[in-house]
């Protein structure tokens, strides 16, 4: 199996990387030019998801690969270190959070209908209208809007044989989740891969936790 993880050098994104890296899958990680972790097993790219050029550069040299899992892990939480709502905040966050995403998708989708393959979107429980206790408005819009972007490429895309699932991660120990959240990206990535393993035509479009928790839209 070929699985293609962006935002891979770190956090969440490396530990699922690690993980399917050691069972024996073929492992591509990208990374937007910081280093990466020398790990065996795992094919590094450059890819910054909110460039249209980088994405094409990435396809062209991937070359049509069959590609059976893409997740897109990659994101930006700004407000919480900037502290603002800046107009700039909101667009960055949406550059990367939902734009970065479908580009990601829209690159890989030819790879991905060769192998029939699946596509899993890094969301979070923010992004439900049910839990919706105040502030953190420009990451919570954006992980809403990419969670409704999931669910409509899971309607159009399942004529063509390719599920596609909406995650949360679990609050992790990662630079964004802080020094105080409930899980490390281990555990995190090891309810992920269960949940990815588990998506089929049948669920496509669902929202859940890594936890097998079923989420409100």
């Amino acid at each position: 199996m070929t699985v293609l993880i962006t935002g891979a050098n770190r956090g969440i994104g490396f530990a699922l990387a690690q993980h399917y890296a050691k069972a024996g899958q073929s492992v591509i990680g990208t990374h937007r030019g910081e280093d990466v972790p020398k790990v065996e097993g795992i094919e590094w790219q450059h890819l910054d998801v909110a460039d249209p050029n980088s994405h094409l550069s990435l396809a062209a040299r991937l070359n049509a690969r069959p590609i059976d899992l893409l997740v897109c892990n990659a994101g930006v939480y700004l407000e919480k270190s900037d502290n603002t709502y800046a107009a700039e905040i909101w667009a960055a966050t949406f550059a990367v959070n939902v734009t970065g995403v479908y580009l990601s998708i829209e690159h890989a989708l030819p790879s991905l209908k060769k192998s029939k393959g699946k596509i899993a979107i890094i969301s979070s429980s923010m992004a439900s209208d049910t839990r919706a206790p105040g502030g953190s408005y420009v990451y919570r819009a954006s992980k809403a809007a990419v969670l409704n972007l999931g669910r409509n490429l899971a309607a159009d895309l399942k004529s063509e044989g390719v599920a596609v699932g909406i995650y949360h991660p679990g609050w992790v120990t990662t630079d964004m989740g802080g020094p105080h959240a409930s899980i490390n990206t281990d555990q995190s990535a090891s309810g992920l891969l269960k949940r990815f393993e588990a998506l089929n035509l049948a669920n496509t479009g669902c929202f859940e936790g890594y936890d097998g928790e079923k989420l409100a839209y």
